[in-house]
């Protein structure tokens, strides 16, 4: 089979066929008509199947992704880190989109990364409209801040207050579609519910973890759980030095951060990590540490409540 990497950008995409020995290379437009022009490209080279690979940077890779599995191609979208590893240990050095679009192209063709399913419709309108809340958030928080501003005039609070208010108003409005879109589906209703039950995570958490992780009970532990969201310790030790860890931080970040203020509560209200927390402590673990481990450790849970599912039970959570 073909192998074609895909270097995607906002305006365009750059792309790398591979047939063999020989590489062909083009740019296109990120939109509907690159994507046709995409589609001329391989039938004039005779590619009917391809196996398209392209680094997960979010909704615009994803509708080129979309695409393409649609027309019937294999799809796999790769974290960027591994493929920035793939071309440390080539020694490469060129950094263009188009070499780029070559370097993904040759990792597909060497590793032959696992094909990618998109979300179902009802899934990835959740998950627009969740991204579109979070963003929301952030920039209300950006303006409530502006009101405590030093040099904030009373004109200028004017302004910042009435747009806080209207953020206030899309956020509700955003909620009450997501709850919509939740409750037409009872796959996703049902995780919503099973989630709301732990200690810690309350609605918004609950409608955010399964916007981004609505196969959660699909995976097949804790561990894969954790190392999704980018929750997973990585031990640094060289030598006689003493071992460190740190957080892969190459998994979800919006599911981590949506995770943040939700483990903090827990380990106030929730008595199993209430329990964890208070050992990690015991042990002179660093407060960030504690707050990461409890961040993994609610994670676990939730994958544990939804894949049993059963309610929360802390009698069952030693």
């Amino acid at each position: 089979m073909s192998v074609l990497g895909l270097d995607v950008a906002k305006e365009s995409f750059h792309a790398a066929l591979l047939q063999g020995d020989r590489i062909a290379r083009k740019a296109f437009p990120n939109n509907a008509r690159g994507y046709e022009q995409l589609d001329a490209w391989l039938r004039n080279r005779d590619v009917e199947c391809v196996h398209a690979c392209l680094e997960a940077t979010g909704g615009w890779s994803e509708a080129l992704a979309l695409h393409l599995h649609t027309g019937g191609h294999t799809v796999s979208i790769v974290n960027p880190h591994r493929i920035r590893a793939f071309g440390q240990s080539e020694g490469l050095r060129a950094k263009t989109d188009a070499a780029d679009a070559a370097l993904i192209a040759r990792y597909c063709a060497v590793h032959a990364p696992e094909p990618w399913t998109p979300a179902r419709p009802e899934v990835r309108a959740l998950q627009a409209l969740s991204r579109r809340r979070g963003a929301l958030i952030e920039m209300r928080t950006q303006e409530t801040n502006r009101l405590s501003g030093p040099e904030t005039n009373e004109s200028v609070r004017s302004s910042v207050a009435a747009h806080v208010s209207y953020l206030d108003a899309q956020i509700a409005e955003i909620e009450r579609e997501i709850d919509d879109t939740i409750n037409k589906d009872p796959t996703l209703r049902n995780q919503r519910d099973l989630l709301e039950t732990i200690p810690g995570i309350a609605h918004r958490t609950a409608t955010s973890i399964t916007a981004e992780m609505p196969n959660l009970a699909e995976f097949h532990s804790g561990k894969s759980v954790a190392a999704h969201a980018g929750l997973s310790p990585i031990i640094e030790q060289s030598g006689t030095s003493l071992a460190r860890s740190r957080l892969s931080r190459t998994g979800n970040a919006r599911l981590r951060h949506s995770l943040y203020f939700p483990a903090i509560v827990a380990m106030k209200f929730n008595p199993a990590i209430r329990a964890f927390a208070g050992r990690l402590r015991a042990r002179q673990k660093r407060p960030m540490v504690v707050i990461a481990a409890a961040m993994r450790k609610l994670l676990v849970l939730a994958y544990g409540v939804v894949k049993s599912g059963r309610p929360f039970d802390p009698s069952l959570t030693s």
